[in-house]
């Protein structure tokens, strides 16, 4: 099991990757300003979410849960961003 900083530290450089794309795409294609917006939002409010439960955990059991989560999140946010780039 990774440290809680390291932990941290992949998340934010998830979503910092999400975000990147997603600006990226709005630069390219100005038709996927909505859904890329809608995006963005959904990771910093996830990203938010992990960081709050991340602080609250108390036993190694918690934190592997908030890490099988994370890992399912980050499969989604790569559909997603794979669908926008069709």
């Amino acid at each position: 099991m990774a440290s809680k900083r390291t932990f941290k530290r992949h998340l934010n450089e998830m979503v910092y990757d999400i975000v990147e794309e997603c600006f990226y795409l709005q630069l390219t294609d100005e038709s996927k300003m909505k859904d890329t917006d809608k995006l963005i939002d959904e990771a910093a409010t996830f990203q938010d979410d992990i960081l709050s439960r991340i602080y609250r955990s108390n036993s190694k059991k918690d934190f592997s849960e908030i890490s099988v989560q994370v890992n399912e999140k980050a499969q989604y946010f790569v559909e997603k961003l794979n669908k926008l780039n069709k």
